[in-house]
C-alpha cells in the first residue's frame, strides 16, 4: 500500500529471513483468533503472543502495542485484496462488460470469503482503529484498476465513467460486507453474489451511451 503509516503505528522491523516471517505470520493469525473469540476491547499484545507460541519480547521486536499489529494486519490484508483486484481488472481489459462485472464480483466475494474469519475479524476491528489511510490508499488503487478496465469495452461507452465506477464498487463492496453482516447461509450467499451480478448489468445497461 502506498498509505503513510503513523508513526505511533509504523513496525519496529519488518521480516527480512525466513524464519521471521514465520514467526510474524504465527503473530497475525493468533491476533485473528483472539479477535474472533474476544474482541479488540480484551486483544493484548501478551494474549496474542500466548496464542501464537512467541515470548512477549518477541512481539514487541516487531510492533510497539496491539494497535500497531491491528493496523499491521489491515496493511496486509488490504494489500493483498488490492493485488487481486488489480490482477482481475487487467486479465478483464477488452473483454465484454458483462463478463468484467461478473469477473469482479467473484474475485472480490472470493477473497472476502475465502478467509471469512479474517475478514470477519477485521471488520470487527476497523470501528475502532484508525485506519482511514489504509482504506484511502485501497480505494485509490481499485478505481484506477476498474475504471481502466471499464474504459476498455468492446461493446459499450458508459455516460459518466467517474461516476459509474463509483457507483458499480460501492454497490459490489457494500452488498458483499452486508452479507457478511447477516451471516447468511451458504446458499443465500450465493444466490445474493448471482443476483449482485444481475442487478449490477442492470445498472450498467441504464448507463450506456
Amino acid at each position: 500500500m502506498t498509505a503513510s503509516t503513523p508513526p505511533a503505528l509504523k513496525p519496529r522491523k519488518r521480516p527480512r529471513q525466513e524464519r521471521a516471517r514465520v514467526t510474524v505470520d504465527a503473530i497475525f493469525e493468533a491476533a485473528i483468533q483472539v479477535l474472533l473469540s474476544d474482541g479488540l476491547p480484551r486483544l493484548t499484545t501478551t494474549r496474542v503472543a500466548e496464542r501464537a507460541g512467541v515470548s512477549v519480547g518477541t512481539m514487541y521486536q516487531y510492533f510497539p502495542n496491539k494497535q500497531a499489529l491491528i493496523y499491521a494486519l489491515s496493511e496486509r490484508y488490504l494489500e493483498a485484496l488490492a493485488e487481486k483486484i488489480e490482477h482481475t481488472c487487467r486479465a478483464h481489459r477488452g473483454a465484454p462488460l458483462a463478463r468484467m462485472v461478473e469477473a469482479l464480483v467473484d474475485t472480490y466475494w472470493r477473497a472476502k470469503t475465502e478467509r471469512a474469519d479474517v475478514t470477519r475479524a477485521l471488520y470487527r476491528s476497523v470501528v475502532e482503529m484508525d485506519n482511514d489511510s489504509l482504506v484511502e490508499a485501497f480505494a485509490a488503487r481499485v478505481n484506477i484498476a476498474t475504471t481502466a478496465m471499464l474504459a476498455s469495452a468492446p461493446d459499450a461507452a458508459l455516460e459518466n465513467l467517474e461516476s459509474t465506477n463509483l457507483t458499480l464498487v460501492t454497490v459490489i463492496f457494500g452488498t458483499v460486507r452486508n452479507a457478511f453482516e447477516r451471516n447468511l447461509s451458504p446458499d443465500k450467499a450465493e444466490e445474493l453474489r448471482r443476483q449482485l451480478v444481475v442487478m449490477c448489468n442492470a445498472y450498467l445497461d441504464t448507463v450506456r451511451i
